[in-house]
């Protein structure tokens, strides 16, 4: 069997995802998917303080300054990780 590669990989994480209600996550799952997603689309988190100052959005700040410390793989990797281990809990 030949191993897909980490872009395949994390697209049919990403597709899988986008499957799942919100309801069904806890929030804390939610904001580390939020942040691998944007560590590992958009790279490295840059703080941007605006007038539109938003709780919900402070948090997803938050959870993607604290992993933008990883490399965009590794990133890839732990998001495939978790929705690997969702899947598992479901079957």
């Amino acid at each position: 069997m030949i191993e897909k590669d980490l872009d395949t990989r994390f697209a049919e994480a990403v597709e899988i995802a986008s499957k799942m209600t919100q309801a069904s996550l806890p929030q804390d799952v939610q904001l580390r998917l939020y942040a691998f997603y944007k560590q590992a689309t958009f790279g490295t988190a840059k703080y941007n303080l605006s007038d539109n100052f938003d709780l919900r959005n402070a948090f997803k700040t938050n959870a993607w300054i604290q992993i933008s410390h990883i490399s965009i793989e590794e990133a890839k990797e732990q998001y495939i990780e978790i929705i690997n281990s969702l899947v598992d809990k479901i079957k």
